[in-house]
């Protein structure tokens, strides 16, 4: 359970870091990889839905949320199907 809000903390804060810059698309796309798969495996390991969707995963989904829906609408084909939606499933 540390592991993984510790992963989530340091998430969080670089997005704070860079909150008023847009990210590149690269940046998006593994952002959101990384935070699919780190909460899926976490998931598979046993760590409680409370940890797994504290305030500070929630804060960093909604950011790359709305970098996602910027994207989809300046770059067409940018992501390849890659969304942070999936990760909610």
């Amino acid at each position: 359970q540390q592991w993984y809000s510790n992963s989530m903390k340091v998430i969080c804060m670089w997005l704070a870091d860079r909150l008023d810059l847009q990210l590149h698309i690269y940046q998006l796309k593994t952002l959101i990889k990384i935070v699919k798969v780190c909460k899926m495996y976490f998931r598979l390991q046993g760590v409680l839905e409370g940890t797994l969707n504290s305030k500070t995963y929630d804060t960093v989904h909604s950011r790359l949320t709305v970098e996602e829906a910027t994207v989809s609408v300046t770059d067409a084909g940018g992501l390849q199907g890659i969304t942070m939606k999936d990760s909610d499933e």
